[in-house]
């Protein structure tokens, strides 16, 4: 269904402009993250649900437990450069276009894991729940069209993009959205 949801998009904005002229643009983003994300442990995605983890497991020094084995591998992108690349579609693109907003690389579980044990310096236990579910096991996008059409291409490394996202949270976790309402 969610696939199937942006693929309908993309066909809407083919009959608005069939119609009206109208230049929808649909950006698919990969994973997102960074400051002003949802860090709600019940309901998150998992960087921020790994980053409100690791932050609040380096302060207590406890454990961490991440569900899966860690081996899946997403594309993971800065919201920032999410950002930038939708306004680049909006002033370039004319007509009706669908374009992949990604680093374009996988990354494993496992290595977002490692990094934010470094970047929050989390010396407790760190337990592989293999119980639950890892979900889909790749995913990554083609990005080439946004490079060739838009000039466009993330520019936040994982390493930096997590820094910042860990630094945000420590800042502001009190009015960020991380409790269970």
């Amino acid at each position: 269904p969610y696939s199937l949801a942006k693929r309908m998009l993309h066909i809407q904005s083919l009959a608005y402009w069939k119609q009206y002229q109208f230049p929808v643009i649909i950006t698919i983003p990969g994973n997102i993250y960074g400051p002003y994300d949802n860090f709600d442990l019940e309901n998150a995605h998992v960087i921020p649900a790994l980053v409100r983890k690791f932050v609040e497991g380096a302060e207590a020094q406890s454990q961490v437990t991440v569900w899966g084995s860690g081996n899946p591998s997403r594309d993971f992108v800065y919201a920032g450069d999410v950002a930038e690349g939708i306004l680049k579609a909006a002033e370039i693109y004319q007509q009706p276009e669908l374009v992949n907003m990604s680093s374009g690389t996988e990354t494993s579980i496992r290595k977002v894991v490692d990094t934010l044990v470094d970047i929050t310096n989390f010396k407790g236990k760190l337990v592989w729940d293999t119980s639950r579910p890892d979900g889909q096991s790749r995913r990554c996008f083609d990005t080439s069209k946004a490079k060739k059409d838009l000039g466009w291409e993330s520019k936040t490394d994982l390493h930096e993009g997590l820094a910042l996202t860990v630094e945000w949270y420590r800042n502001n976790r009190k009015n960020a959205r991380n409790s269970i309402s």
